[in-house]
């Protein structure tokens, strides 16, 4: 975009220094033929099935609600399809957050639609990012499919549409103007990719569950260890380049960001219950809902507090970040 087309968006004049040193991406662009996990681990990949190791599908310590006694009374089958379908429903939540959040925000900022990411470095770095995000979604999907032929599941309910898209969208239905969207979207694609490697390295390093499991979470948590520093390298630049609304927008809507992609999704632990045939659900979750601490299944959001200081704006965002322990199904 020239000068005047960053204007007619709504952006402040391009043409400051950039914050993002070149040789940050330039090293991180190099190393991706090497690291990439759709260069070098597609095959292992794809080798690998799903024994009956008697293994569990999901943690059990991350379900809020496992120590109830309500759903310790129903049958060991019922409680390991509710396992089950968590591991499902977390594979659903991880690709609706790459298909629907972050690649279309990818696209944005390759497109020029924000500013600050002109130099050929830049967008290399986020075309290789881009590129991860799509083999991601794709090893979710064909995690979920072998979990679904393994398991025998003939049906299975909608977790589709995850928490954290619904609150997403629910802002932007809220905007009327395109560039709040758009802002919108970054927001939530700079909070994911920071944080999202904190969960996925609790699956990786987790013994109790499906080694396949853990390996689908490994290869992800190794691009997205990546993606990270790429993510808030770029973002220095495009938030200089923001106009003042943009900005406030930005800063407004950072903690509801960070709470939707944290969150518990009751909604479909609901449908996963159900579906289950669990006596007491509604039960279950109301008094699981009521126990303090039970709304955030993460809680630690370091990095992204990380470039809230860097970016000199930690005394304007509306987050309490002293409370970062990952939630051990309480």
């Amino acid at each position: 975009m020239n000068d005047t087309q960053h204007q007619e968006a709504g952006f402040d004049n391009p043409g400051s220094e950039p914050h993002v040193g070149p040789s940050t991406l330039k090293r991180l662009v190099a190393a991706w033929p090497r690291r990439a996990t759709i260069r070098t681990d597609m095959a292992s990949f794809m080798e690998s099935g799903l024994p009956d190791s008697g293994q569990t599908d999901y943690p059990v310590h991350l379900i809020p609600f496992v120590e109830h006694p309500r759903f310790l009374e129903a049958s060991e089958g019922s409680r390991r399809l509710v396992n089950t379908l968590a591991w499902q429903a977390y594979n659903a939540r991880v690709i609706a957050a790459e298909e629907y959040v972050a690649n279309p925000t990818f696209e944005m900022l390759t497109r020029g639609v924000f500013p600050g990411v002109d130099r050929y470095e830049v967008k290399e770095a986020l075309q290789q990012s881009h590129i991860d995000e799509v083999w991601h979604t794709y090893m979710h999907m064909t995690a979920m499919q072998r979990t679904k032929e393994a398991r025998k599941l003939t049906k299975e309910p909608d977790y589709s549409h995850p928490v954290t898209n619904r609150r997403l969208f629910k802002l932007t239905a809220e905007r009327s103007e395109k560039w709040e969207r758009d802002i919108l979207f970054l927001v939530w694609t700079v909070v994911g990719e920071l944080h999202i490697n904190n969960f996925l390295e609790l699956l990786a390093r987790d013994k109790t569950i499906q080694p396949m499991h853990s390996l689908v979470a490994r290869l992800h948590a190794r691009d997205e260890a990546a993606h990270g520093p790429i993510v808030a390298d770029v973002m220095k630049d495009v938030f200089v380049h923001l106009n003042k609304e943009q900005r406030e927008l930005f800063i407004r809507t950072l903690p509801d960001a960070i709470i939707a992609l944290g969150a518990q999704d009751y909604g479909i632990w609901s449908d996963i219950l159900q579906f289950a045939e669990i006596p007491g659900a509604t039960e279950i979750l109301a008094d699981t809902h009521r126990q303090p601490d039970t709304d955030m299944m993460l809680t630690d959001f370091s990095t992204v507090e990380r470039l809230i200081r860097e970016l000199e704006i930690e005394d304007r965002v509306d987050y309490d970040f002293t409370n970062t322990a990952p939630r051990q199904g309480k």
